[in-house]
């Protein structure tokens, strides 16, 4: 990239794909544009082209493409990914619908698993079978390859996925089923777990194998749609997608391993917000990104981003939770620890068939839409709700894509929820908005509470379209001490994508105890992952010191089923470092589950990890951005509750922000309002963060103040 090179960053949401053009000094062009489902490049192009005809770009000054997608997400949810086999060892075909014995709420008589991505009959079985220590029980049949050959030709599968058993440590088997397909089906994608998932664990490893093939053909699709539609607008540079683990990888590799950049939006979002707390100086921090289809949050600890080894697509709290499970579409994979809740600004509102009040997750979606944008939505949503309440204001928002009529607001959260339950409009408006933050909160205690962690002493950094519309009314429910509001709330993510650099990762597998967790052992495998991930990195052009490492591994006491990832130092490992280890693992043990074990118990590593990142890009300080003037009335009625009934609120936008102002307030931007309700105090601090304390809190224990002391506007 040269001093006249522009990158762009894209993230495509449920509801509304953001775009940024920054250039070399920093600076940057925005577009919001609403999602164009299924073929979701469709906006991205869209706006790229008209950030290039605005700015003047040619094509060919683009240096890169930062992507983040819910494409890969979207086809699990919707179960329409490509039709898919299983090739698995005899004896292990139905490993896939076993699963494991967990439940989303324990004694749920009720509970039904969902259906397995693959029906058994495309579950094919061949005779192998190696032992766990390596020995051949069973030679491969070549026998049964051609006949699962000829099933496979006979239902006119599009992906293949493959998982024998043991293959994490002895792959041969597996690797010559994969030479064989090949050969027989050069046109069709095959997974193999080794290359997927080369870890313990036969229902993980198959249920993340299958995934990948069932997800693949939809993102290989997508990503050539967007490489040929980038094409024709005469832009040549490298397509990166943000992955689950945050960093990007280049779109071959997302092409061929789409279940680790299922949640690659939501990453994004988390990295910019560690990002904006390293500017501020505050390194505990609870990240809301509520979009229009789903709500996420995450924590960040120490200055440092809390990573999960699995989570699920599909539940009711998305997340890898290590209490509770088995609702969603198991994916294990490197992710950013992000609980996802169906709760945003399209999420449907709706009345049971007992007649009680429900939002969500049913989402209207960008298509049609909340009714309150004219565009055939007949459903009442969070955001009609919103408007109602005087939160949202009515008129066009961002680029003018979008059109808010607060009559159609009004009428369809009247017709549908008011007049049904025979309450008033207002106050069926508040049961929408506070049934939403509600489930909200799922998502935040699921990321602190339930991690045993004080939210008292945590940030609530909130983001997205809806996020900061919502904020306050949860860090008083959640006692966190302040509200950030950063620059751009709603293309936040976009922005974290221009940021972030290359990232890959590698795991060995193995079973480290007593006397084999000794330092050499542990050395040898942390080197010998070095090699492997930085040759993969000069394969990419980038030298070993470019390459950021970050070493970890997989901890439980001996006779756990599960684990918890512990950071470690680069090797050479010494007899330090595994006692340090030991000890960083009891400590969070306990503050995760209230106990340790007993002192006799032997510590196991199961796994060793490492992270390789070419480390973030993009120009530091402050966010320039255009500054979009925004139509309003210097005040509108806005509803707070019973208590304080409607108010007439004063409206400002974020640079007439001076000084420390007190609720109700409400600060339109182009992409987003925040809503500053009675008992808050707002102030915008020197890095244009707009900050909200509730002012009968400010006693409230807190770490990190980091930068964000009232020193008024520029």
């Amino acid at each position: 990239m040269n001093e006249t090179s522009f990158r762009i960053g894209a993230d495509v949401g449920g509801t509304f794909t953001d775009v940024i053009l920054m250039d070399a000094a920093g600076h940057l062009w925005t577009h919001k544009i609403p999602s164009t489902p299924p073929d979701f490049e469709g906006a991205v192009l869209e706006a790229i082209a008209r950030l290039l005809r605005e700015t003047e770009t040619p094509g060919e000054s683009i240096g890169d493409v930062s992507h983040g997608t819910t494409v890969a997400t979207n086809a699990v949810l919707e179960r329409r990914g490509a039709r898919t086999a299983l090739i698995t060892t005899r004896g292990f075909r139905d490993v896939l619908e076993l699963r494991r014995v967990r439940a989303p709420q324990m004694y749920d008589l009720f509970f039904d698993k969902p259906e397995p991505i693959v029906d058994r009959y495309l579950r094919l079985e061949v005779t192998e079978r190696i032992a766990a220590d390596g020995e051949v029980l069973a030679p491969l049949d070549v026998a049964d390859l051609e006949a699962a050959k000829a099933a496979l030709k006979q239902e006119q599968v599009e992906s293949i996925a493959v998982c024998t058993l043991h293959a994490y440590a002895y792959p041969r088997h597996e690797r010559a089923i994969g030479e064989f397909l090949q050969d027989a089906f050069p046109d069709l994608p095959v997974s193999l777990s080794t290359e997927i998932l080369p870890e313990r664990r036969e229902y993980e490893r198959t249920a993340t194998t299958v995934l990948n093939a069932y997800v693949r053909p939809v993102m290989q699709r997508y990503l050539n749609a967007m490489r040929d539609g980038l094409t024709k607008q005469g832009i040549l540079a490298p397509v990166l997608i943000m992955q689950s683990a945050g960093g990007l990888t280049p779109e071959a590799d997302a092409a061929r391993r789409p279940v680790y950049v299922l949640e690659s939006g939501p990453a994004a979002g988390v990295f910019a917000a560690r990002s904006a707390g390293e500017q501020l100086g505050i390194d505990d921090l609870i990240t809301f990104d509520m979009g229009g289809t789903t709500a996420k949050a995450s924590i960040v600890e120490d200055g440092a981003i809390s990573y999960s080894p699995e989570y699920e697509v599909g539940a009711s709290v998305s997340a890898g939770n290590r209490l509770v499970g088995g609702g969603g579409e198991l994916i294990r994979a490197p992710s950013i620890d992000i609980a996802e809740v169906g709760s945003g600004g399209g999420s449907v509102a709706y009345l049971d068939g007992a007649g009680g009040l429900r939002v969500g997750p049913g989402s209207a979606g960008a298509v049609p839409g909340p009714a309150c944008y004219c565009r055939g939505g007949n459903e009442a949503t969070v955001t009609d709700a919103n408007v109602v309440l005087g939160y949202i204001r009515p008129g066009e928002l961002a680029d003018g894509e979008v059109s808010i009529d607060p009559e159609a607001a009004r009428r369809i959260v009247h017709d549908r929820i008011a007049a049904p339950l025979g309450m008033g409009l207002l106050e069926a408006a508040e049961g929408i908005h506070r049934i939403a933050n509600a489930r909200c909160m799922r998502a935040l205690r699921s990321v602190s509470t339930e991690r045993g962690r004080d939210p008292r002493s945590f940030s609530l950094i909130a983001f997205g379209g809806s996020g900061p519309v919502h904020a306050a009314g949860l860090a008083g429910e959640l006692l966190s001490p302040r509200v950030i509001v950063p620059p751009l709330p709603g293309l936040f993510s976009a922005l974290g994508l221009l940021f972030s650099g290359v990232e890959h990762h590698e795991v060995s597998s193995c079973l480290l105890s007593g006397d084999r967790l000794g330092a050499e052992a542990l050395g040898r495998m942390q080197s010998d992952l070095q090699r492997k991930l930085l040759a993969r990195f000069r394969a990419e052009g980038y030298s070993a010191d470019q390459v950021l490492l970050n070493h970890s591994v997989d901890v439980r006491f001996r006779g756990q089923a599960s684990e918890i990832r512990i950071p470690v130092p680069e090797p050479p490992a010494t007899d330090a470092t595994v006692k340090e280890m030991c000890r960083a693992f009891e400590l969070e043990h306990s503050q995760l589950y209230g106990h340790s074990s007993d002192p006799e118990n032997p510590v196991e590593v199961v796994a060793v990890r490492l992270i390789g990142s070419t480390g973030r890009r993009g120009k530091g300080g402050r966010i320039r951005a255009s500054r979009r003037h925004v139509r309003k009335m210097p005040s509108r009625p806005a509803y707070f509750g019973k208590a304080r009934g409607t108010v007439e609120t004063p409206v400002i936008d974020r640079e007439e922000l001076t000084g420390t102002q007190v609720g109700p307030l409400l600060i339109d931007e182009y992409d987003s309002t925040t809503v500053v309700p009675p008992g808050f105090r707002v102030y915008r601090d020197r890095h244009d963060f707009v900050v909200l304390e509730e002012t009968a809190t400010q006693e409230r224990p807190a770490t990190g103040q980091g930068d964000t002391g009232n020193d008024g506007a520029d």
